[in-house]
């Protein structure tokens, strides 16, 4: 007789406190609920939404998921642009796209990106407020309940803060660019394959009479390899002509000293403003520079350099040189290599007075960081070298403050250094041009910088400067002749 076979007993459905412990947990169970509740809080930190779904409510979760996936997928799109094509993300994220009849919206996008950020972080705090009532801390652990909560708090403070930062930075950068640059304005293109910008350094600080130009420069940016050369004109170049224009007309022959003082000290080149404002009706000369976010002195200013120079000036960029230390601490300082003693302070009170006597303080030789002060003296400083050494300084420090300018240290001190551009910066620089300057600012980082002084120790006359010599030196330097090769090779 075949032995009975029991009956196998029947397959039982695992209780649903076990398959879906997130959903109906084990409420008894401290154990459970605490490891419940840190899950819920890391899936809440990690893939905000992902808590609802699994937990809670499932439409705010699919809402705050689908949330945090476009908006990942929206700082992918802007790093691939920023490392492949970050001239197209200035155009789109500056607004430049946008017409020009509509150029008062320009401020649109920034502000629809400072709403984004607000509207996300306020969709994130309900969505961890609703995860610590999921979590239900009074059935966790003693301690648990303290820590769960402790870290949702601290991590709402620090989303918060970092949130904040961000939709300030955005204001920042929407009203620095309102301020600094113009919103239309017309956009010249490459002249001879170069940006060229009038540089000009107003030094209206303390102990000083009036504001002159005696910084001038012509920074000539290549636009395809963002090449820099920068071109020093020395404030007392005299006789210089004028290009095609209202100066021109009334200077065919160069410009000639003046009998008034009241015009202005001598015929040098940073006397037309004293002259133009002063002395002519610049408003008359150059009726549409206001309207263009520039003025007749500046304008005047440009044709000289043009003239000089025998290139297309169509923009300019003025510092007024009593702020300017603020800018030089807000990139944190420059280095520099000092060649010779210098003072610090307004000079002597009488002819030949010691410097030991008047100076408030000494820049000593060999490397230095310098600060906004320090840097500041270092460029005005002339009273026991000459004007000659001080646009060489100059030079040098406008080489020192390029090379602060990476995006690294502007973005972790952009605040203070938008606040410094936007107290001593103007120009006249279009804003629908900023995304190319910007790009070929970061070529540039890469390349040196190239320096030109119009001076004796670069082979030009300090009395009688040979103007057609200097137009040919700099068609030479920004368009070298290509080698040719040698017969037969």
């Amino acid at each position: 007789m075949s032995a009975t076979v029991p009956p196998r007993p029947r397959t039982r459905p695992r209780a649903v406190v076990e398959t879906r412990p997130l959903r109906n947990p084990d409420t008894a169970s401290r154990q459970v609920m605490t490891r419940r509740g840190w899950w819920l809080v890391l899936l809440n930190v990690l893939i905000p939404g992902s808590a609802q779904i699994l937990a809670g409510n499932r439409r705010l979760g699919r809402f705050g998921l689908a949330a945090t996936l476009t908006l990942w997928i929206a700082l992918v799109l802007v790093g691939v642009l920023a490392l492949l094509w970050p001239t197209q993300l200035g155009v789109l994220v500056t607004g430049v796209w946008i017409p020009e009849w509509l150029a008062w919206l320009r401020w649109l996008p920034l502000t629809l990106v400072q709403l984004v950020i607000v509207g996300y972080v306020v969709l994130w705090v309900v969505l961890t407020v609703d995860t610590l009532r999921l979590v239900r801390l009074v059935r966790t652990g003693s301690l648990a309940r303290f820590g769960i909560a402790a870290v949702s708090i601290l991590l709402l403070v620090g989303v918060g803060s970092g949130a904040a930062w961000a939709v300030q930075t955005a204001g920042t950068v929407r009203d620095t660019l309102g301020a600094i640059f113009g919103q239309s304005g017309p956009v010249v293109p490459p002249s001879d394959g170069y940006y060229n910008v009038l540089l000009l350094g107003a030094d209206s600080g303390e102990g000083r009479d009036s504001m002159r130009f005696d910084s001038i420069s012509v920074v000539s940016v290549n636009a395809t390899t963002g090449a820099t050369t920068i071109t020093g004109i020395p404030r007392d170049m005299p006789n210089f002509p004028f290009a095609p224009g209202p100066m021109q007309d009334k200077y065919p022959n160069g410009h000639e000293s003046h009998s008034d003082p009241s015009c202005g000290w001598g015929s040098g080149i940073n006397q037309l403003r004293t002259e133009v404002e002063v002395c002519q009706d610049g408003n008359a000369l150059y009726p549409d520079a206001v309207t263009n976010g520039s003025s007749p002195a500046i304008e005047a200013t440009k044709d000289a350099a043009e003239g000089i120079l025998g290139i297309e000036i169509p923009y300019y960029v003025f510092i007024d040189m009593h702020g300017f230390a603020a800018l030089v601490d807000a990139l944190g300082g420059v280095d520099i290599t000092v060649a010779e003693r210098l003072p610090k302070g307004g000079g002597p009170a009488y002819s030949g007075q010691p410097a030991e006597e008047w100076a408030i303080g000494w820049i000593e030789p060999g490397p230095q960081h310098m600060d906004g002060d320090t840097a500041q003296w270092y460029a005005r400083s002339r009273y026991t070298t000459s004007d000659f050494d001080r646009m060489a300084r100059q030079r040098q420090l406008q080489e020192a403050m390029l090379a602060q300018f990476t995006p690294s240290n502007v973005l972790t001190r952009f605040q203070d250094v938008a606040a410094a551009g936007t107290a001593i910066v103007e120009t006249d620089v279009p804003q629908p041009l900023i995304p190319t300057l910007l790009d070929l600012a970061l070529k540039a980082q890469e390349l040196p910088v190239t320096p030109i002084e119009l001076t004796p120790a670069g082979g030009i006359d300090e009395y009688a400067p040979d103007y057609a010599y200097i137009q040919e030196m700099i068609r030479t330097t920004l368009h070298p002749p290509t080698p040719t090769a040698e017969p037969g090779t």
